[in-house]
């Protein structure tokens, strides 16, 4: 399993070099991306085997490939970009070579999880890679509900066209002044790490789209938890003189709470009354 650059091509480490020059078959996610980075290498494919291996195919290539190495010859298989197995296709490739009894090992390399968590600033004595959310706005409502009491920074990868969306949705679920930064394009010419919180950050990739891959990173919650009698007071007051909406809005973000929590609660106090 070799680890690839994920923008900058010099990030290549000099033992990811080695394996790729030494394998007896070469296995990409993407193909044209793995000849690219091996002509800049300097590195020939000669007439070594060159496999496509992805989502699309796996099923059909993995057979091939454990052949291969159950035949003795080594298989060096990289990622489009960054490490393979993190949201990567080589997850089944892996499991199946281990479930065969056969040797497997990494080359270690750059990936965009630790790279933004290197420059992001926020906390990373603890942190959760949750992967891309689901597309749907209620199944992603739901994915960020489940982690809102993680005591550890959340770690997402985005696309640039639901950012705006992602953003909106977390701090609608997580609280709109939890800090959070995106960053873009990591190791590439035109980089980018914006910090603020969730609210800052969903009104500005809301006026100014993104482009590139995006890593979305958001502090772990630090609120107290407040008991249930205390908040049922709470919003039974706020309902005096605000909407349902508005309640759940500024009691989600001064108390710490989920916001659907305090919404269902108003709207089932608004409907009794």
């Amino acid at each position: 399993m070799v680890a690839t650059p994920i923008g900058n091509a010099r990030d290549i480490t000099l033992r990811a070099m080695d394996v790729l020059a030494s394998a007896d078959v070469l296995a990409a996610e993407d193909t044209r991306t793995l000849r690219r980075l091996l002509e800049l290498c300097g590195i020939p494919v000669g007439e070594r085997p060159l496999i496509a291996y992805h989502d699309h195919n796996g099923a059909r290539a993995r057979p091939r490939l454990l052949d291969e190495i159950a035949a003795g010859r080594s298989v060096a298989y990289a990622s489009e970009a960054g490490t393979p197995l993190i949201s990567d296709p080589g997850f089944d490739l892996l499991r199946a070579v281990r479930e065969a009894g056969l040797p497997a090992t990494a080359a270690p390399g750059a990936s965009a999880v630790v790279t933004a968590l290197s420059v992001a600033g926020l906390p990373s004595d603890q942190f959760l890679f949750a992967g891309f959310l689901p597309n749907a706005r209620g199944a992603r409502a739901r994915a960020l509900e489940a982690l809102a009491d993680t005591p550890a920074t959340l770690v997402f990868y985005e696309s640039p066209k639901r950012l705006g969306a992602m953003l909106a949705a977390a701090a609608d679920t997580l609280g709109a002044d939890r800090q959070a930064a995106v960053c873009r394009e990591l190791t590439k010419r035109f980089e980018e790490c914006r910090r603020g919180t969730l609210a800052e950050l969903c009104a500005h990739y809301t006026q100014n789209p993104a482009r590139g891959e995006i890593v979305v990173l958001i502090e772990k919650g630090s609120a107290p938890r407040i008991d249930q009698a205390t908040l049922e007071d709470q919003v039974r007051e706020t309902l005096k003189t605000l909407s349902v909406r508005d309640t759940a809005d500024r009691l989600s973000r001064e108390l710490g709470v989920k916001r659907r929590e305090v919404y269902q609660m108003a709207m089932s106090m608004s409907e009794n009354d």
